[in-house]
């Protein structure tokens, strides 16, 4: 694979979509939001453009989208976005994305995408562009509250270069280049970090190419709407998963504290804090599970093989079933902690209401004595 960019491979034209997702509350109404900003537009269900079997897959609450004008973002060494696209997720979830134009050499693409890593000043502003909305539709949100957690994704869709060339002679000729561009690296990779980088890859056509890596994905395409689509999707499960898996460790910790509290006052449960402690508990659990199926529900959205296979690249290497698998044991092991405080209850009231019959039939025996001795 080559190890330089030649300045005679030129983008003709393309985009970078820089995402940042954040989570803003358990669920959002996304119609009442669409009656209070009318800017903001139901986003399109994927379109079906190439032949497949009939949709089995449907996006009840499609996410809405709005697209903001934007002044210039001061951030070094890289040209300010063309547009912000906020994106409302029903199960709580808001991205904002940037776009910003590119054109050129390879190698600039390289230098965009280093410095779009971990950068500051986009976190900043996209965060900025989250509070203000969260301001307008906070009635509008179940539990609301900005998470420090921030999910950010790079897409780079290239629509074609100034010298004809096919994705399969691209792939095989500039994969080094490639490879440094999904990974924001600037110093030279092993062969086997850039197999890796390459690994997750697709194309539909002669013409078009896809390829998933963990930091970002490069589309080569004329129309990548609906790959971008499934892409931000992906990205903002990761981002659901990850903060659900943070909250189910807290709610654990707090459950295995009462737990605790529990055996050292052995009749604090006689004292109402065990209900409260299960009432809790109990809320935990029915809001963690109908986030995490509202999240899968949400994106059972592709009647289209292509698509389908498209989000099971992003869903390997975004890890999501190790996500989803390690969400469910942690649902079961808080049931497993809530059963075992509903049993010690119960058995602390079974001992409360012995002592009670123990001591009514030893005043039943003593009573006579007391009252025939007066």
């Amino acid at each position: 694979m080559a190890s330089a960019i030649p300045e005679s491979l030129v983008v003709r034209d393309g985009v970078c979509h820089a995402l940042y997702s954040y989570d803003v509350g358990l669920s959002i109404d996304l119609a009442a939001c669409d009656r209070r900003i009318p800017s903001l537009k139901q986003q399109e269900r994927v379109k079906d453009k190439r032949r497949a079997p009939e949709s089995y897959f449907e996006q009840e609450s499609p996410p809405l989208r709005m697209t903001l004008k934007t002044s210039a973002i001061p951030i070094h060494g890289i040209s300010t976005p063309i547009t912000i696209d906020l994106v409302i997720h029903d199960f709580g979830a808001v991205t904002v994305i940037f776009g910003f134009p590119i054109e050129g050499p390879l190698s600039k693409i390289l230098e965009l995408s280093h410095l779009l890593y971990d950068n500051e000043a986009l976190r900043s502003a996209s965060l900025q562009q989250v509070e203000r909305l969260v301001e307008d539709i906070r009635e509008f949100i179940a539990k609301p509250n900005i998470d420090d957690l921030v999910e950010d994704y790079c897409i780079f869709e290239l629509h074609g270069f100034t010298t004809p060339m096919s994705p399969t002679e691209f792939v095989e000729r500039y994969g080094l280049p490639i490879a440094q561009i999904l990974r924001a690296e600037t110093s030279k990779l092993s062969e086997q970090e850039i197999a890796d980088a390459l690994s997750c890859r697709l194309s539909f056509g002669e013409g078009d190419l896809a390829i998933v890596d963990w930091n970002a994905a490069l589309l080569l395409d004329s129309d990548t709407d609906d790959v971008r689509t499934v892409l931000e999707l992906a990205n903002s499960e990761l981002l659901e998963m990850r903060y659900l898996d943070e909250q189910l460790d807290a709610a654990m910790e707090r459950s295995y504290k009462a737990m605790l509290l529990q055996r050292e006052h052995r009749w604090w449960g006689l004292t109402g804090g065990t209900k409260s402690d299960l009432r809790r508990i109990a809320r935990l659990q029915v809001d963690h599970a109908v986030a995490f199926e509202r999240i899968n529900n949400a994106l059972k959205l592709f009647g289209d093989q292509y698509l389908a296979r498209i989000y099971r690249l992003a869903s390997q290497k975004f890890h999501l079933n190790d996500w989803d698998s390690s969400i469910l044991r942690k649902l079961q092991t808080l049931e497993g902690i809530y059963q075992r405080l509903t049993d010690r209850a119960a058995n602390r009231r079974m001992e409360l209401l012995e002592w009670i019959i123990i001591v009514l039939i030893a005043v039943s025996m003593v009573l006579p004595f007391v009252t025939g001795h007066k």
